[in-house]
C-alpha cells in the first residue's frame, strides 16, 4: 500500500470518537436511510455512534433520549417515512441555558462529532452550538459540571448537515432528502385526478363539460415543489412565492382556460403553493382561484388541498439512494475534520455529492427571502440556483400555446423517434420537444415504430394539442421498435427527402445510439443525412455512453425497491427467508447495483464484477450467521446477465441447499414490470428538460448549418448524444464515443456507478478493507473498494 494511501486511511478511522446523530425540524422521507448510513458508517470505521431522539429537545434533555446505537437497531429503517428517531421544535435550545445542558451531556457521552438532519434553522443553530462550544466547556468547568481535562480532551465539536426538507428550499444543494418523494405523492394524486376526468362526467350544475382542480401543495416559503409538480403533470398554471404572475393575471388564466375548452381539452390543472402571492405580498389561495374561475368561466372547480400527505409514505429510491450516500460522506467528513474545519453541508450536486461551507449556504437561503421581501423576484430566482431557474423557463416554454400568427416561422422540419426499447418518460421527452419545437418555428413531424416506421413512412406532422396529457403516460405513445437502420438507410434517406426533414431527435436506448452512428457515418453517400441530428437517452437499464442518467431508469429502480419492499414485507409473519431477486438491465448492473442500495440488498451480482461459487458460498455462511440475529430476512439481486452460469435457478438451488435448516428461499423473476407504469417525477422532469434543451441546440444548430438556401451539416459536431456528465447536461459528438463503448455487451467501459458498490456493501456490513489507489476520482465514498466479498449483513 502505498505511503499516501495509508496516511488516508488512518484519517478515516473511528477509533475511540463518538458520532451522534439527530433529526430536527419538520420530518421528510428519507431521513432515516441518512439515519442508518450515519450508524452503519460509523460502526464500520471503528467509532461509536449514538442516536439523539427527538431532535435538540433530547439533546438538551439528555437521559435515555441519547443512546448507543448498534448495528441492528437501524435494520428495517430504510424503508420508513418520517424519523423514527423522533423530531420536535425546542425553544430551549435557542437559549444559552439550554445549548449549557445539551454540551453537557455531550461530553459526558465523549461525543464531539455531530450529524444534523434538518432544515436551515435546525443547521444554523447547530453552528452556533459549535461556535459557542468552547466558552460553554469553560463554563461547564467553572460551575464544576466537568473537569479541565474533560474541557481539553473535548475541546472541538465537529459538526456536518444534511438537509432534509421536502421544500427543496436550501440553497447548495439541487435536491433534498425527501423532495423527490413529496413529489411522488403530489403526481400520485394528479394521476389520479386526470383519470376522474376521463369518464366525461361532470356535475349536474355544471354548465360546460370542463372540470378544473386547483392542488395547494407545499411550499410557504420556496415554490419548488408547486413548480416540478406543474412540470411534470403538464399543468395548465402554476404559482409560486419566488415569481408572482403580472398584474391582470386573473385575466391571462381565465382566457388560457377558455382556450382549452375551445381546444376540447375536458380537464384544467392549477398547482398553488401555499406561499403564492401577487405583486402586491398579497396571497393568492386555492379557494379565491376556484371562486374566480366559476364565477367568469362557470367551469365545475374543486380544491384539493395535499397538507401533510406529501410528507408522508414510503421514501422513493431517489430519496433512499441520495440520504444513504449523503449520511456516508458526512462520516468521512467528520473524521476529515480539524479543529479549524468550519462546519460543512453535505449536498447533491448534479451527480455528485460534495461538501460545501454550511454558513455560506444558510445565508445564500436568506438572501432569497431577503429578495422576496424587497419584491427582487428575478434576483429570488436567480439565487434559488441554475436547477430552479431551468425548471421555470422549460415550463414558461411548454405551458402556453400562442396563436400561430405570433409564432415565428423558421421553415425547418424537425423529426422525433423513439428507437429501442419502451422506457418511462419518453412521453414526456416527445411532448416536451414538440411543444418547444412549435414555439421555435418548426414544423415537428413524429415517426411511429422508431426506424422501422421511419423507412416504412409512417411519418405526420404532430402539433401542439396532439401531445396534451402525454407526460403521465407510460411507454411509448410513438411506438418503438429495436430495428437499426443499416440495412434501410436508402429508404431512409428518401423518406427524409420527400418530408424535407431538415433534423433528427432520437429518443431511445443502445439502438437509438447505434443507430445515430450508422446515420452519422452514412453521411458521405446520402446527403440527406448531412442534418443535425440528436440523441436523448432513454432506457431502464441505463447503459449508454456519455451519460450518468436515462430517462426511465428512476421509475424502474422505484419499481424495483417498491417490489422488494413488498417481498420483505410479505417474510414480516416467517422467519428465516432470503429472497432472490432478478432485474432487468442486459449486461449492465445499474439496476441491480442501486435498486440494493436502495431496497437494502445483502448481496447484488453483476456482470462488471466476476464472482465465483467462492463467493456465492461466502454469502450463503455469512447469511446464516445473519439469521442468528434478530434480523432474520435476507435479500440477494441478481442482473438478469451477470453471468451465464450462475443462472437466478442455480443461486436458488444453491441458497436453498447450503441454507437447508437454517432459512428457506424464495426467488422472484421482475421482468418487464420494471419498464411498466406510470413515469416517475424524475423522468418526467428529467425528460422534459433535457428534451426541450435537445430542440434549443436543434434551432442553433440549424441556424448555423443554413447556408444557400439548404441545411448541410456533416461535421462531427452536429451528430450528438445529449447527456449529463457529472454536473452538467453536455453534448458529446457519438463519433467520439465509440471509444468509450464495449459494443458486445452494450454498455459503457467506464460507469460511475460502480462507485457506490462500496457504500451498498459497507451498509450491508461487508468485512472489507480500505483501498484508496484512485482516490480523488470521484468523491470520497468511491474511495473505498472491497477485497473480500463476504458479508454478514443486515436488511
Amino acid at each position: 500500500m502505498r505511503q499516501d494511501t495509508k496516511k488516508f486511511f488512518e484519517n478515516l478511522s473511528g477509533s475511540g470518537k463518538s458520532i451522534a446523530v439527530l433529526t430536527s425540524g419538520g420530518d421528510a422521507q428519507g431521513m432515516n436511510a441518512a439515519v442508518r448510513a450515519v450508524v452503519r458508517m460509523g460502526i464500520y470505521v471503528g467509532a461509536k455512534v449514538y442516536f439523539i431522539h427527538e431532535g435538540y429537545q433530547g439533546m438538551v434533555d439528555g437521559g435515555d433520549n441519547i443512546k448507543e446505537a448498534t448495528w441492528e437497531s437501524v435494520s428495517s429503517m430504510l424503508q420508513v417515512g418520517g424519523t423514527v428517531i423522533g423530531s420536535a421544535r425546542c425553544k430551549e435550545f435557542r437559549t444559552h441555558e439550554g445549548r449549557l445542558k445539551a454540551a453537557l451531556n455531550l461530553v459526558q457521552r465523549s461525543i464531539t462529532n455531530l450529524c444534523v438532519i434538518g432544515g436551515d434553522g435546525s443547521l444554523t443553530g447547530a453552528n452556533l452550538f459549535r461556535e459557542e462550544w468552547s466558552e460553554l466547556l469553560s463554563e461547564l468547568v467553572q460551575q464544576g459540571s466537568i473537569s479541565e481535562e474533560a474541557a481539553r480532551t473535548h475541546s472541538s465539536l465537529h459538526i456536518v448537515g444534511m438537509v432534509g426538507s421536502i421544500d427543496n428550499d436550501f440553497c447548495g444543494t439541487d435536491m433534498t432528502i425527501g423532495t423527490d418523494s413529496a413529489l411522488h405523492r403530489i403526481i400520485e394524486v394528479v394521476d389520479a385526478i386526470m383519470t376522474t376526468a376521463q369518464r366525461g362526467e361532470v356535475s349536474r350544475n355544471s354548465k360546460l363539460n370542463n372540470l378544473t382542480f386547483v392542488l395547494e401543495v407545499m411550499g410557504r416559503h420556496c415554490g419548488y415543489l408547486a413548480l416540478v409538480s406543474a412540470l411534470a403533470c403538464g399543468a395548465d398554471w402554476v404559482f409560486i412565492p419566488e415569481m408572482p404572475p403580472e398584474d391582470g393575471w386573473e385575466d391571462s388564466m381565465c382566457q388560457k382556460l377558455s382556450e382549452n375548452r375551445a381546444d376540447k381539452k375536458r380537464l384544467n390543472i392549477i398547482i398553488v403553493a401555499e406561499g403564492a402571492i401577487d405583486s402586491h405580498n398579497k396571497a393568492i389561495t386555492p379557494d379565491y382561484i376556484k371562486d374566480l374561475v366559476v364565477r367568469c368561466l362557470g367551469f365545475d372547480t374543486r380544491v384539493t388541498i395535499l397538507g401533510h400527505v406529501q410528507r408522508g409514505g414510503t421514501p422513493s429510491a431517489f430519496d433512499r439512494i441520495l440520504a444513504s450516500r449523503m449520511g456516508v460522506e458526512a462520516v468521512l467528513a467528520l473524521l476529515e475534520a480539524s479543529p479549524t474545519t468550519p462546519a460543512c453541508v453535505v449536498s447533491l450536486v448534479g451527480n455528485q455529492a460534495v461538501r460545501l461551507p454550511l454558513m455560506e449556504c444558510v445565508q445564500m437561503t436568506q438572501e432569497v427571502q431577503k429578495a422576496m421581501d424587497e419584491k427582487k423576484f428575478e434576483d429570488a430566482v436567480r439565487l434559488r440556483g441554475r436547477s430552479f431557474e431551468h425548471n421555470l423557463s422549460t415550463y414558461r416554454l411548454l405551458s402556453y400555446h400562442k396563436a400561430d400568427s405570433e409564432l415565428p416561422n423558421s421553415n425547418f422540419n424537425v423529426a422525433v423517434l423513439n428507437v429501442g426499447a419502451p422506457a418511462a418518460g419518453m412521453n414526456a421527452a416527445v411532448r416536451s420537444a414538440v411543444r418547444v419545437g412549435i414555439t421555435e418555428g418548426h414544423k415537428m413531424f413524429a415517426v411511429s415504430d422508431g426506424f422501422e416506421g421511419f423507412y416504412k413512412g409512417q411519418i405526420k406532422e404532430i402539433k401542439w394539442g396532439d401531445v396534451g396529457g402525454w407526460t403521465g403516460q407510460g411507454g411509448s405513445l410513438l411506438g418503438t421498435k429495436r430495428t437499426l437502420p443499416g440495412k434501410h438507410l436508402e429508404k431512409i434517406a428518401e423518406q427524409m427527402r420527400i418530408h424535407n426533414i431538415n433534423a433528427l431527435l432520437v429518443i431511445g436506448g443502445f439502438e437509438a445510439y447505434v443507430g445515430l452512428l450508422e446515420l452519422s457515418a452514412a453521411r458521405d453517400k446520402y446527403s440527406e443525412f448531412c442534418v443535425p441530428m440528436v440523441m436523448v437517452p432513454a432506457t431502464v437499464s441505463n447503459n449508454i455512453p456519455g451519460s450518468d442518467l436515462s430517462i426511465g431508469s428512476d421509475t424502474a429502480l422505484n419499481a424495483i425497491t417498491d417490489t422488494c419492499d413488498r417481498i420483505k414485507q410479505s417474510a414480516s409473519g416467517t422467519k428465516r427467508r432470503v429472497f432472490i431477486i432478478e432485474t432487468m438491465g442486459g449486461y449492465c448492473g445499474y439496476l441491480a447495483t442501486v435498486g440494493g442500495l436502495a431496497a437494502g440488498a445483502d448481496a447484488v451480482y453483476i456482470y462488471e464484477e466476476p464472482f465465483d461459487i467462492r463467493d456465492l458460498q461466502a454469502n450463503v455462511e455469512h447469511l446464516t450467521q445473519k439469521m442468528k440475529t434478530s434480523i432474520q430476512r435476507g435479500l440477494v439481486l441478481r442482473n438478469e446477465s451477470c453471468n451465464e452460469n450462475f443462472t437466478t435457478d442455480f443461486i436458488y438451488q444453491l441458497y436453498s441447499e447450503e441454507g437447508h435448516g437454517v432459512f428457506d428461499c424464495r426467488k422472484n423473476i421482475l421482468g418487464h414490470m420494471q419498464q411498466g407504469g406510470a413515469p416517475s417525477p424524475f423522468d418526467r422532469n428529467f425528460g422534459t428538460k433535457v428534451a426541450a434543451k435537445a430542440i434549443q441546440w436543434i434551432s442553433q444548430t440549424l441556424k448555423e448549418s443554413y447556408k444557400g438556401g439548404r441545411v448541410f451539416a456533416n461535421s462531427e459536431d452536429t451528430a450528438c448524444l445529449l447527456g449529463m456528465r457529472r454536473r452538467a447536461m453536455v453534448f458529446q459528438p457519438v463519433s467520439q464515443l465509440r471509444d468509450e463503448t464495449d459494443f458486445v455487451h452494450r454498455i459503457p467501459k467506464e460507469q460511475w456507478w460502480l462507485k457506490l458498490r462500496p457504500l451498498m456493501k459497507i451498509l450491508a456490513k461487508y468485512k472489507t478493507s480500505y483501498d484508496v489507489s484512485d482516490a480523488g476520482q470521484l468523491e470520497h465514498v468511491t474511495r473505498i473498494r472491497p477485497k473480500d466479498t463476504k458479508t454478514t449483513s443486515a436488511i
